[in-house]
């Protein structure tokens, strides 16, 4: 659940030279694969929702707070991450079937105990909406319903949100759902950056684009070049809502 769709051509290497900028891994499954599996700047982007949801509320439980960390980091950043590398091989990674099923599950799983843990009760809807999520958009159950731009901006930006506000008061306000809306916004933008990016880094092997200017001059731009903007932005994204994520935080001590 890298915020782009899973099915991929194997082909030759396109635009890049690696599957994502932010790849490390060798294909050989060992610990740079698994680091890769991560996605780091997008799963660091969306735990950052889950900071924002929290500092929105009043008083904000910093306990409360991390345990929603843990909790979004095993089930988006390692659940759903391995069970999306399951499906499409995106990264390309030598990690075997069984390790990537084991990992899902086991940290799914601990997410959902991390959860009935803080709220009992209260946060089965929330757990159990989580885990449909993890797995009906990865392994696009349901006839692939929930996988699509709307599945995504929801499972990666509003969910988060509204789970980590819900949690520190057991209430959800306008102000949360506002909120929500704001990451839902966002992550969709992220899908719109992140789809052309993969298809260029991944799919295509050459690309010329010609651009006639007014005074009738052409330029040329080249596939990596016109990469280049995208996962520029997806970078300047990522660590620009980190960074207000933290602030937000900070500001609540």
């Amino acid at each position: 659940m890298s915020g782009e769709p899973t099915t991929h051509t194997p082909a030759a290497p396109g635009a890049g030279a690696k599957p994502a900028f932010y790849a490390t891994g060798r294909g050989r499954g060992g610990w740079r694969d698994w680091l890769s599996l991560l996605h780091p700047p997008y799963t660091a982007w969306h735990l950052s929702y889950v900071a924002i949801g929290a500092a929105l509320a009043h008083p904000l439980h910093f306990d409360r707070l991390g345990y929603t960390l843990l909790a979004f980091f095993l089930g988006l950043g390692i659940g759903a991450h391995a069970l999306d590398e399951m499906k499409g091989s995106p990264l390309h990674t030598g990690i075997r079937r069984w390790q990537l099923l084991t990992a899902a599950v086991v940290s799914i799983a601990g997410a959902a105990l991390i959860g009935w843990f803080v709220g009992g009760l209260r946060l089965v809807p929330f757990i159990a909406v989580g885990a449909v999520l993890a797995f009906g958009y990865n392994l696009e159950w349901f006839g692939g319903t929930l996988h699509n731009a709307v599945g995504l901006a929801f499972a990666w930006g509003a969910f988060p949100v509204l789970t980590s506000y819900f949690v520190q008061n057991w209430t959800i306000s306008l102000a949360a759902v506002i909120a929500a809306f704001a990451a839902f916004s966002v992550t969709l933008a992220q899908r719109a950056l992140s789809t052309p990016a993969r298809w260029l880094r991944r799919s295509v092997r050459h690309a010329e684009l010609t651009a006639t200017l007014p005074d009738g001059a052409t330029t040329q731009l080249s596939s990596s070049e016109l990469l280049k903007p995208l996962e520029s932005a997806l970078k300047a994204i990522s660590w620009g809502m980190v960074a207000l994520a933290i602030a937000l935080v900070l500001a609540r001590r």
